[in-house]
């Protein structure tokens, strides 16, 4: 079983084991965020969101918002049912399943920080990060997955830090003190690091079971939330809503 079955097989068992399924009243609206919406006005102008490389899908489940980053965006409106229907053959499908997973998680009370946090917060978030790192594992050699440009200036002046990116745009790009290396480094990368620090959007990419088992892994963001809390990841979220 891949790893999204296995995370949509225990969605499910909670969804059923709280009547969710049947309750054909209730809607899933999974819809593309514009960019201030999904993260306001930051102190960069370099995160993902604001290139337009990525786009933030967003589930609203009865009151509760859950989001999740995406490269292939569009609309959806349906079930719970519908949405535990889905292939999960593309990136967009991923999208809606994993937003719509942090959305009815939050419901249950299972989970929060399901939405972006904004404006100068993404700053403030990096800049604990390099405290948190520092308390959990001393020194480490960090393995960075996906960038998100204020946690890795912050990290690379503090650690020994390697990053890759899926954005051809971004690759041999200096943030910091590091330069973006392509993905085909990530081999090697995993090789030399002590610790992994992944975007939660590999979920979504379908990449994440390449990191799985390697070395000790923080995901951050909101996108993994759901997922951190099935699978038994440790999470990083340290502004969200």
């Amino acid at each position: 079983m891949g790893f999204l079955e296995d995370i949509r097989g225990k969605f499910s068992e909670l969804v059923a084991a709280n009547g969710l399924q049947r309750e054909e009243i209730q809607v899933i609206n999974a819809r593309p965020l514009t960019p201030e919406e999904a993260i306001g006005r930051p102190e960069r102008d370099d995160f993902p969101l604001l290139k337009g490389k990525e786009v933030m899908m967003e589930a609203l489940f009865l009151g509760n918002r859950g989001q999740a980053f995406t490269d292939m965006p569009g609309n959806f409106r349906g079930t719970i049912e519908d949405v535990l229907a889905l292939p999960l053959k593309n990136n967009f499908e991923r999208a809606v399943f994993v937003a719509t997973l942090n959305a009815v998680m939050r419901y249950l009370k299972l989970v929060d920080k399901t939405v972006h946090c904004r404006d100068k917060e993404p700053g403030q978030c990096a800049r604990q990060l390099v405290t948190y790192i520092r308390e959990r594992f001393s020194h480490p050699r960090i393995a960075f997955i996906g960038l998100q440009p204020a946690m890795v200036i912050n990290l690379s002046e503090c650690f020994p830090l390697r990053v890759v990116d899926l954005d051809p745009d971004n690759i041999g790009q200096k943030k910091g003190k590091v330069i973006v290396e392509d993905v085909s480094h990530t081999p090697e990368i995993l090789d030399w690091c002590d610790i992994i620090v992944a975007t939660g959007t590999t979920a979504v990419n379908d990449t994440i079971t390449l990191l799985l088992g390697q070395k000790p892994i923080i995901f951050y963001g909101v996108t993994i939330a759901g997922i951190a809390y099935l699978a038994g990841f440790e999470r990083y979220c340290f502004c969200g809503y």
